[in-house]
C-alpha cells in the first residue's frame, strides 16, 4: 500500500508499487492533464511535481511518491491562475497544446527552485521538454514573464 497526497487529497494505492505514477494518475484517478508522450522520460509531456520537484511520471514508480505530495497540472492552480499559466495565455504559447501541461509543470518547478533565473538558467531548466510545434521562443518569453510576476 502506497500512501500519497495528490493535488491536496490523501490517497492510498494498493496496486503494483512499480507501476509508473502516470498510469495511476490517468487511469485510476482520471487526471488526464498529465500526458503520455515518449514513455522513456525524454519528451517531458508527463511532468508532474513530487514534493515540488519536477519528475517524469512515465518512468517514476508510484512508490517514489510514498508519503509525498504529488501535484499535477490540475492541481497547480485549479482556476488556472498560477503565474506560469497566466504567462502562457499572455504569450499565446500553445499550438497543438499536447506538451503544454508538461512544459508548464517544468517551468513552475524551475521558478519555485529559482524565482529569478537568468536566460541561460531558463534555457537549461526547460531542457528535456520537447515542443513538436517549435514554440520555444514563446515558452521562453512566458517563463521570463512568470518570473517577473513571482
Amino acid at each position: 500500500m502506497v500512501a500519497l497526497t495528490v493535488n491536496g487529497v490523501r490517497r492510498e494505492f494498493d496496486g503494483d508499487p512499480t507501476m509508473p505514477i502516470l498510469w495511476y494518475l490517468r487511469d485510476e484517478l482520471g487526471l488526464t492533464g498529465t500526458k503520455f508522450g515518449c514513455g522513456i522520460a525524454v519528451c517531458g509531456a508527463c511532468t508532474v511535481h513530487i514534493n515540488g520537484r519536477a519528475f517524469r511520471a512515465c518512468v517514476t514508480p508510484v512508490s517514489t511518491a510514498e508519503n509525498a505530495e504529488v501535484t499535477t497540472i490540475e492541481g497547480l492552480d485549479p482556476a488556472g491562475n498560477h503565474p506560469v499559466q497566466r504567462a502562457w495565455r499572455a504569450h499565446n504559447v500553445p499550438q497543438c497544446g499536447y506538451c503544454q501541461s508538461g512544459q508548464i509543470m517544468q517551468a513552475a518547478a524551475l521558478l519555485e527552485a529559482n524565482p529569478n533565473p537568468s536566460d541561460e538558467e531558463v534555457v537549461n531548466g526547460m531542457q528535456g521538454n520537447i515542443c513538436r510545434c517549435g514554440t520555444y521562443q514563446r515558452i521562453f518569453a512566458a517563463v521570463r514573464t512568470a518570473a517577473s510576476e513571482a
